[in-house]
């Protein structure tokens, strides 16, 4: 990052074209990029109305700093504009339904099968400025990548890179909605971009689909029944109530991406690092769930999944074994941490044990039925 003083004048070429940025961007892997404004009041509107009504749970960062969250200029000093930029990620990997419809499957969002991407979109973000800096001359500027109290989504609209879809995620007509999104914090005056036209009309799919009902109505999430917040950002027993709508979804949920229409148009990404490791996308729950915290810290280094903790993902897996009701090895599994030191941990495990008991005993009578 870059940083002057008001006082420090620096001689500075004409600002770039909008297509030499483009063109600049691309040639760092990026898919597509825009300019915006630092205008988001109806934005922060919103998000005041989202937090008073508590749906982010537990997640105390979203309200720790205040509005700057949309107030790009409080946040960063003499922010006149943001560079948006989006990168494609969905990976080629096994058929997400498929892995969904096996119960002795594990489901790990689409985003996290490979390396995490912070590290890859925050190196290309610093060299894309760098690069701008030798062309035009030094200037202000400060990298984001879902790292800092920044609305990343209504930045990307407004730089016109999508619209906010009634998942509340960022759709693109000719990407889907399979991307990262980065930002530029910048001083530079550069034209802005125009937003683009919202294109859900009445389609609903998203919402119907959502397991948990997360969705409450369209563009309005509470995280608190959100399957990806349960799974990641959560770090405290998953709701009972919810546990079953979980299915065999560990780490994070696609559900109302892999149903939306737009995202015929999404592209497989070329990244490497992108690409699955240690064969996430076709793991089965019982295999996973033997693995030791060693285990774990080493075969998910540089993933996005290693910060949730060694407990979260046995609390995870445990859930969806539980899910796999009838399931011989999804029992034996549980069963090898019945006594599981940490409590956490453990009562997920008897849950999921009570669920199998449960499936046994309402079987019972028919077996009986059928032998005499």
């Amino acid at each position: 990052m870059s940083y002057s003083t008001p006082e420090k004048i620096r001689p500075r070429k004409s600002l770039p074209s909008p297509q030499t940025l483009r063109t600049m961007a691309a040639e760092l892997g990026f898919d597509a990029l825009g300019v915006a404004g630092v205008s988001l009041a109806q934005d922060e509107v919103h998000l005041q109305r989202w937090l008073a009504a508590g749906r982010h749970g537990t997640m105390a960062w979203m309200a720790r700093h205040g509005m700057r969250r949309a107030r790009p200029a409080e946040l960063v000093p003499r922010t006149i504009r943001v560079i948006s930029v989006r990168m494609n990620y969905l990976p080629r990997a096994r058929d997400a339904a498929a892995v969904l419809a096996d119960p002795q499957a594990a489901y790990v969002s689409r985003y996290a099968l490979g390396r995490d991407y912070h590290k890859l979109m925050r190196r290309r973000l610093a060299t894309l400025a760098q690069r701008l800096a030798a062309a035009i001359g030094e200037f202000d500027y400060r990298v984001f990548v879902d790292s800092a109290p920044v609305l990343e989504k209504a930045l990307a609209r407004q730089a016109g890179l999508g619209w906010i879809g009634k998942h509340t995620n960022l759709i693109s007509r000719d990407a889907g909605s399979w991307f990262f999104l980065g930002e530029i914090y910048t001083d530079l005056p550069l034209p802005v971009d125009q937003p683009v036209s919202a294109h859900c009309g009445s389609c609903r799919r998203c919402i119907d689909v959502c397991p948990t009902e997360a969705i409450i109505a369209p563009y309005q999430l509470d995280a608190r029944r959100c399957i990806s917040y349960l799974t990641i950002e959560h770090d405290g027993p998953i709701p009972e109530a919810l546990r079953p709508a979980l299915g065999n979804r560990i780490y994070g949920c696609d559900d109302c991406q892999l149903v939306c229409p737009w995202n015929r148009y999404a592209q497989q990404s070329a990244e490497a690092d992108f690409a699955p490791r240690h064969g996430l996308d076709s793991a089965s729950l019982a295999t996973l769930f033997a693995w030791q915290e060693q285990e774990f810290a080493d075969r998910l280094a540089g993933s996005a999944i290693r910060r949730i903790g060694y407990r979260r993902w046995l609390r995870n897996i445990a859930v969806a074994l539980g899910n796999a009701i009838g399931s011989a090895p999804a029992r034996q599994a549980l069963a090898s941490r019945r006594e599981s030191a940490d409590p956490l941990v453990r009562e997920h495990v008897q849950w999921a044990l009570a669920r199998h008991a449960q499936q046994d005993q309402s079987a019972s009578p028919s077996r009986h039925h059928a032998s005499s």
